[in-house]
Parts: C-alpha cells; structure tokens; sequence
C-alpha cells in the first residue's frame, strides 16, 4: 500500500510540475508587415526614433518609461536592423524589426520579461500625423510629444490586443566618454532561456538587440590545441545537449567537439576565431573582453587579437579587443609574453596587479562597491574602470547613478541599458 501511494504521488508530482522554458512566438501573422509596397526606414528616420519614450497604455506591463535603440547585423552581405525598447520593469525589452508603408512605419516583433517565462508579440504603428511624416523627411528634427507609438500586445502567440502608446520624451543619455555596456557569456545564460546559448556565434550576433556595446567570452583550449569559447570546465547539460561525451572539455578535440557537441539550442561550439570573425564582420560591437578561463600560455589569443584589431582597422572599424586576467596564473602567464606591456588586457586584480600589466582596464567584482576614490586613481593614471557582473537591477541603477565605472557587466545588458539612456 505505502509503495502504490509513493507511485501515486509521484506522478500526481510529475503531472502538476510546470515546465520552466520560453517559446519564442512566431511573428509572422501581421499581413500588413508582408503586403505588397513595404520598404525599409532611411537611416536618418532610424536615428531620429531613437530616445526615451513615456509609456502611456502599458505601463501596467512595462513601467513608466523605455529607451528605444536600434541595431544592426549582417548575415551574407545582407544588414537587418532591429529596434529594441528596454523597460524598467521586470527587465523587459522589445525587439521589432521595421519597414514603412504609405507614409506609416510599422514595427514588428516580440516582448519578454527576463524575470519570468512571460513573452508575446508586439506591433506598433506610427501613423503620419504622428510622426511617420516628421522621421521620413530628409532632416528629421525631434521635439518632445513630435513621436507617438500606438500599438498592442499579447501573450505567447495570442492574437495581441492589450493596447501600449509610447511618446517621444527626450534623447537618450550618452556620457561624455564612452560607456560600455557589456554581455557576460556573449548576451546572458542559458539559465535566463535566451533563444539562442551563450557563448555562441549566434548569440553574439544578437546581443547587440539586448542594448549590448561590447561582449565577454570565455575562452579555453581543445585538446589540440585550438582556441574556443566556452564557459565550464566540463561538458555538461548546463551547457550542451546530451551527447556521450563527459568530462575536461580540453580532453577533446576541436574535430571531435565539432562532430559530436552541440549547445543547448543546436549551435556548435566556437572556435575563438569564429567568435572575432563575427564581431568584426557582422555586427556593430566594439569592445570584446577575452576572459581566459585555461592555464597555459596565451600566445595564440595575443595573435589572433593583434589579427581581429587590424581586420578591423581595415574595415574602418574601431574594435577593442582585450585580454582578460581573472587570476595570478593568468597574470604570470601574461607577464611571460614579450610585449605584454603594449598588449591591450584588463586586469580584475589589485591596482598594483594593473599597473605591473600596463593593463588599459580594472575590473574590480561588484561587491566591493563603487569605490570611486579607486576608480578616480585609475582615471588620473589614464586607465578605465569596469565592474562586474552586475545582474540586480537595484543595483545595476545605484552604479550608474553613484559610481564612475566606464563599463558595466551583466548577464541582462537589456536592464544596464535602460537604466543607462534614461538618465537625464
């Protein structure tokens, strides 16, 4: 009897426990985002839309306000570009993509609160009275109020109905020096249900839709000695789907990990030089930090940062590109190459550790604060500051708001964002 009660209870257990994931709902149903005469936006109404909006209809959903910032990718030649809106509440984003059609412009796409498993499509309209008329002239010039968004929303793939209104408020906020919003892991974790894994290609050539400047990835070594991003030390199912293989990820080679692996949506596992290919090529990030996570010499990522700095040069792109020291054997290691000083790296140590590097950045843990006496030693001796890894929203505010931190990072780069562009 108890053994049929255990079983009972077990799968009473199973049946009642909810499945932790997020579908990503399909987007395609509006019709008049495919009709016939649909066109692009000129770059010029494309930047004008950026800014801080108020949200009116929505803001039970959203909160108050959304910064609104597009973004580009190129995938075979060609460049899609994505608009985002980060919300202050429950760290919450939209990503559209957008065309015009008879004097209106059309945004289409999805929204996902990073708290939860909550998401849904979204479509927004901005009609010429409102100001389609105004972005799509040649010089666009925008006031507060010349912008209103009208649109709906619903959840998961219902039809949307739930109405938001989003009016143009003032420009965004950008620092008289750059300020580095950056993705730990390449845009976020596995564990926040992301469409894509981290540390992939793929996520890297969307992270810049999360409001991402600039990524950080992990980077280890395959048994024959190829240079690949990946976070764990092991082959695990946090990371990868189920595979066969176990243990060091440094026990394989890259011909077996290709063959055999894949991550937890299906991609294979990077190469370092795939990773920089498509930061340089595809996308419009411009700071990688190459958080070294093996022990051994670093030679062949000081080659191929010096490669990807001058690819990019080439292309007329600026792309800083350095090596991350997380620990003394690192920093030993570092030491050992004969031009460390004029290698660009960022140093999480001591003050001390950074200046014995010739490090261009301190990245002190979060944890200890501010620490703005710190950070302005750093700034009279020429160097920036970054902290990491910032996740709470409480605090990701406080830093921007106190601190002096030239860069922040975070596995929700959507949230840094927003509390960045709103600041007045």
């Amino acid at each position: 009897m108890k053994k049929l009660l255990f079983i009972s209870l077990t799968l009473l257990f199973i049946s009642c426990k909810k499945e932790y994931k997020v579908t990503m709902p399909d987007t395609a149903g509006w019709d008049l985002f495919t009709a016939a005469g649909t066109a692009s936006l000129p770059p010029s109404a494309r930047q004008a839309m950026e800014g801080v909006y108020d949200v009116g209809n929505g803001s039970n959903t959203f909160g108050n306000l959304t910064a609104v910032k597009w973004s580009y990718v190129i995938n075979r030649g060609d460049t899609t570009f994505h608009v985002s809106g980060f919300f202050g509440k429950d760290i919450t984003y939209f990503i559209c993509e957008g065309k015009q059609l008879n004097g209106s412009i059309l945004l289409n796409g999805y929204w996902r609160k990073m708290v939860s498993t909550e998401t849904g499509i979204i479509r927004l309209t901005i009609n010429a009275a409102n100001g389609a008329s105004l972005l799509l002239s040649p010089s666009p010039v925008i006031n507060t109020g010349s912008i209103v968004i009208d649109g709906v929303f619903g959840n998961r793939q219902d039809e949307p109905q739930n109405p938001i209104t989003l009016t143009y408020n003032r420009k965004l906020h950008h620092s008289p020096t750059p300020f580095n919003i950056l993705a730990h892991r390449s845009g976020g974790r596995n564990s926040d249900l992301l469409p894509v894994s981290e540390n992939s290609v793929e996520m890297i050539l969307k992270t810049a839709e999360f409001g991402s400047t600039g990524v950080e990835i992990d980077v280890r070594f395959t048994r024959d000695g190829i240079p690949i991003i990946y976070h764990d030390n092991d082959l695990n199912l946090r990371e990868t789907q189920k595979s066969g293989l176990v243990g060091p990820i440094e026990n394989y080679t890259y011909a077996e990990l290709s063959a055999f692996v894949r991550l937890i949506h299906g991609e294979r596992i990077p190469t370092l030089r795939q990773a920089l290919t498509a930061v340089v090529d595809q996308t419009q990030l411009s700071f990688v930090w190459l958080d070294t996570k093996y022990i051994g010499s670093l030679e062949r990522v000081q080659t191929l940062q010096q490669e990807f700095r001058q690819r990019a040069l080439q292309r007329g792109r600026n792309v800083e590109i350095v090596i991350g020291l997380p620990g003394q054997d690192q920093l030993d290691n570092f030491l050992g190459l004969t031009d460390y000083a004029t290698t660009p790296s960022l140093c999480e140590l001591s003050m001390d550790d950074v200046r014995r590097t010739n490090a261009k950045i301190w990245a002190p843990r979060f944890t200890e604060g501010t620490q703005n006496d710190n950070v302005a030693i750093m700034h009279a001796e020429g160097k920036r500051a970054f902290v990491w890894t910032l996740d709470v929203p409480e605090f990701i505010d406080q830093y921007i708001r106190e601190g002096h931190f030239d860069g922040i990072l975070s596995n929700y780069p959507s949230c840094t964002a927003y509390y960045y562009y709103v600041q007045q």
